[in-house]
Formats: structure tokens, C-alpha cells, sequence
């Protein structure tokens, strides 16, 4: 269950709300279930603060994104992410996500950082499959490979990739769990299928600034309120009947999925 990250307005909350995210989170889930914390700031020693804060708060992992704004060199990052590792109290997954930070965590940089004890995985947002073969061929034992980007997950597990970070799965958890696991089976056709079914899904999630889309439709769908903190406003008006063509659909998937083995 990954907690803070950037769907949920992560640059938005206090350091109480952020604690009690955490906390809350911990204490609802299965021991079993993994809460993964968005832990990455512009600083590396901001970063280690609010990773120990994390761990406090009974975070398992964190997910650490490159700095964003400030644009560090290859070393720079090497430098960042050895010093979270070693200082932050809890295993790192790397997150890179270069359309919002303006920063590139290369393959060759990954694959020095793959050495670092305490990396334990990664979230690859770029969606370019000559990117997703450099990585599967960087993997190692105990390393996990993630897709962050909904549109091109099916392709990049059935490439080989561990799994999704997902913006879709706030809203439709049963597709998106079918999916994992269908590709992940090896089930080519099926994964593809239900793949081709969630694309008008993702479109929809990406037609204004993340998490402005799917705080809409989960709110059209009764799970929260639409209700986002400045900058960040709702979704235009022009989108609401595309909202609604979205949850309506998402309503049907999901039914015919709740008994699906």
C-alpha cells in the first residue's frame, strides 16, 4: 500500500497529517501488506528526516523520488539515494518520474545503485520500451522492477516487470489486481484483453493533471470528497461528462470482476 505518494497530495500535507496517514494506514492493513511511504524531497537531508519520520510512523519502505526541481547530475543522484539508504532506517525504492521532477535517474545510474545495500526496488515512470529492456536486464534477486505508468503496465509485466505503482487502481482495485495478475501469469491474451477494456480508463486519468482525474471519479463514485488544496483545483467542467462515462464504466468492470478467480 504505498501512502503519500504524489496521487495523494503528498506536497500538500503537514507533518502531522503525513505521520497520521502512516500511522493509519499501519494500523488498518494486514501485517503482511507492505506500507510503502513517499518519503522524496528536494534535499537529501530533508529526505533522510522525513524517511525516519516514516519509518517511525510504522512505514515498512520508502518510495523516494528524485529531487525534484533542483535537476542533480547522474553523481548527484548516486550520492542522494546512498545517503537515504543508509541513513533513513527502512528499504528504498528508487521512483523516477522525470515528466514531473525535470530529473532522469538513467539505467546506468540504476545499475550502480543496485549494488547499495538497502535498494530494494524501483518505479520507472518513463514509458519507452528500449528503457523497460535496460532495466530488466539490470534486475537482481531481492530488486523489484515497477511500472508507474498505467497505459504501459500491462506491456512492462509481461516483459518482465514485478508490478504497478497505479494511479487506476484508487478506483477500480479488482481490474487492476486482475491484470497484475494475469500478466504476471503469463496469460498473453487475457491481460491484453482487459488491458484494451481499462485504456479509456487511463485516458480519462490523464487528461488534467494527476490526482485532479481520479479524486473526480472516486468522488463521482461516493469514496471521498472532490476536494483538492491550491494550487491544484477540480476537474473542469468540460470533463464531468467524461467523468461520468468513466464511472459508470469502471462500475460494470468491477461488478463483473468481484467474484472472478
Amino acid at each position: 500500500m504505498v501512502v503519500a505518494g504524489s496521487t495523494g497530495e503528498a506536497a500538500s500535507l503537514d507533518d502531522g497529517e503525513y505521520a497520521g496517514l502512516i500511522r493509519s494506514a499501519r494500523e488498518r492493513l494486514p501485517a503482511a501488506m507492505h506500507v510503502l511511504a513517499g518519503t522524496g524531497l528536494s534535499s537529501t537531508a530533508k529526505t533522510i528526516e522525513r524517511t525516519r519520520w516514516a519509518r517511525e510512523a510504522g512505514a515498512d519502505a520508502a518510495l523516494v523520488v528524485t529531487p525534484p526541481y533542483v535537476r542533480p547530475t547522474q553523481a548527484g543522484l548516486r550520492a542522494h539515494y546512498r545517503a537515504v539508504a543508509a541513513e533513513g532506517g527502512v528499504p528504498v525504492v528508487l521512483y523516477n518520474v522525470p515528466g514531473r521532477t525535470g530529473c532522469d535517474l538513467l539505467p546506468a545510474t540504476c545499475a550502480d545503485l543496485l549494488a547499495v545495500p538497502g535498494i530494494v526496488g524501483l518505479k520507472e515512470a518513463v514509458a519507452d520500451p528500449a528503457r523497460l529492456c535496460e532495466l530488466l536486464a539490470l534486475r537482481r534477486d531481492g530488486f523489484a522492477l515497477l511500472s508507474g505508468d498505467d497505459p504501459t503496465a500491462c506491456a512492462a509485466m509481461l516483459a518482465g516487470a514485478d508490478g504497478v505503482v497505479s494511479v487506476a487502481s484508487n478506483a477500480a482495485p479488482r481490474a487492476l489486481a486482475r491484470l497484475c495478475q494475469l500478466s504476471l501469469a503469463g496469460r498473453r491474451d487475457e491481460a491484453a484483453a482487459l488491458d484494451r477494456e481499462l485504456q479509456d480508463l487511463f485516458a480519462f486519468l490523464g487528461c488534467e493533471p494527476n490526482p485532479i482525474p481520479v479524486k473526480a471519479l472516486m468522488a463521482r463514485m461516493g469514496m471521498l470528497t472532490d476536494r483538492l488544496r491550491l494550487p491544484l483545483l477540480p476537474l473542469s467542467d468540460s470533463r464531468r461528462a467524461d467523468c461520468d462515462r468513466a464511472a459508470a464504466a469502471v462500475a460494470v468492470l468491477e461488478a463483473r470482476l468481484s467474484g472472478t478467480a
